[in-house]
Formats: C-alpha cells, sequence, structure tokens
C-alpha cells in the first residue's frame, strides 16, 4: 500500500485537523513527541504527516508533494491553487472584512478609496469583481490595524475571529467579505490514484461531528 500524506496548517488548525482524523482512526502518535523530526509516519495505517506554514500547504498539495491538506479557506483563496477543494471541516472559523475607522463608512464606496492588506488577492477580487470598484491596494505583511491608525490606508481587508484587535483600536468592521473555516483540499493526481482511501476518509469525516 502506498503512503497517504498530509500537509497540515501549523499551529491550531493542525492540533485541531489531528483530533479530528484521530476520530476517524488516522492518528500519529510520533507527532506528540517532542522532536525535530519533519515528517512523521503512522506505519500501521501507511500514513505520513507534516507542517507547514498555511501559505505553503496548497503549494505542497497542488504539487502532488501531499496528497492531503487541511488549512484555512482564507489561505486557499489567496493561493489559488489548482487543486480540489473538497469539504470544509467546520472548525477554525473567522471571516475576511474590510474594517477602519468609523468615519471611514463614508468613503466605502468612493474610487479614491486606499485599502491595506495582507490578502491581496483576496482583497482585488472583492473589489473588482464583486463590488466592480477602483480603488487603490497597499500590500502589507505586519499588523494591518495599524494602516488606518497612521492614515496609511482608509480601511484593510483582514481576517477577523473576535473583533477585540479592532475594538481595542478604535476601529470596526465595516462590510463583510466571506465567512471562513478549516477546509480539506486533495491534489488532482491523488484523487485518482488514491481515490477509494481518499473518499474513505471524507465520508468518515463527514460522519461524524467536527
Amino acid at each position: 500500500m502506498e503512503y497517504l500524506t498530509f500537509a497540515l496548517a501549523k499551529g491550531r488548525l493542525a492540533e485541531k485537523a489531528m483530533d479530528v482524523l484521530s476520530k476517524i482512526g488516522i492518528d500519529c502518535e510520533e507527532m506528540k513527541e517532542n522532536s525535530r523530526k519533519l515528517i512523521f509516519t503512522n506505519e500501521d495505517i501507511k500514513c505520513r504527516f507534516f507542517l507547514a506554514k498555511a501559505q505553503d500547504v496548497p503549494t505542497y498539495v497542488e504539487h502532488g508533494a501531499a496528497d492531503i491538506g487541511i488549512v484555512g479557506l482564507d489561505t486557499l483563496l489567496e493561493e489559488h491553487k489548482n487543486l480540489y477543494q473538497v469539504m470544509d471541516l467546520g472548525f477554525g472559523k473567522c471571516r475576511f472584512a474590510v474594517a477602519g475607522k468609523p468615519e471611514a463608512a463614508d468613503k466605502l464606496n468612493s474610487n479614491n478609496l486606499r485599502v491595506a492588506t495582507k490578502y491581496l488577492n483576496v482583497a482585488k477580487h472583492y473589489y473588482f469583481n464583486k463590488k466592480h470598484q477602483t480603488v487603490e491596494f497597499i500590500k502589507l505583511n505586519g499588523s494591518v490595524e495599524l494602516a488606518p491608525i497612521v492614515g496609511l490606508a482608509d480601511v484593510i481587508v483582514d481576517i477577523v475571529e473576535t473583533g477585540s484587535t479592532l475594538k481595542a483600536n478604535g476601529l470596526e468592521v465595516l462590510e463583510e467579505v466571506c465567512p471562513l473555516s478549516a477546509r480539506l483540499a486533495v491534489n488532482r493526481v491523488s484523487m485518482k490514484m488514491k481515490h477509494d482511501r481518499i473518499t474513505e476518509i471524507i465520508k468518515g469525516l463527514k460522519e461524524i461531528e467536527v
């Protein structure tokens, strides 16, 4: 039997993913050990697991280095890789939103709007494809909440979970972009070559309460 390889987004998503997978008999005790190993293996069920930065998970899946990836929809939307997004796992829930100072609400439909974001592809799709609005984008890599506070941008497009960081800095959600959660992504070739094992996993995940 060939190995089935899983790429998991590092952090809380990976912890929850392993918890959910263990409910359908896919686990790896080796991952719980304090180890410097990069790839963990369960020989009994012929499964391999590795942790990766969220942004890299879709790349590993697209190129077949991983058969299955578990990562947030935010990453899949931003990276836009050629893979199958087969299942909403229902955990890691948050949302993409437009946020800024309350007074920025008056400029939301203006073509003079300046938008700061880490998620340039998501923001462009929202403004160009959904709102049909021309705006100026500013790409940032750090805390985008700073942008409207210091006057770099009018609003931001970012992930919002509780909104507490926004509130603490005098910002608020002005528009909802889309809901987010963890997704199961599958390599296109793996879906054909390892179809039975992968569909069995999908079926098992659908039958449990994630």
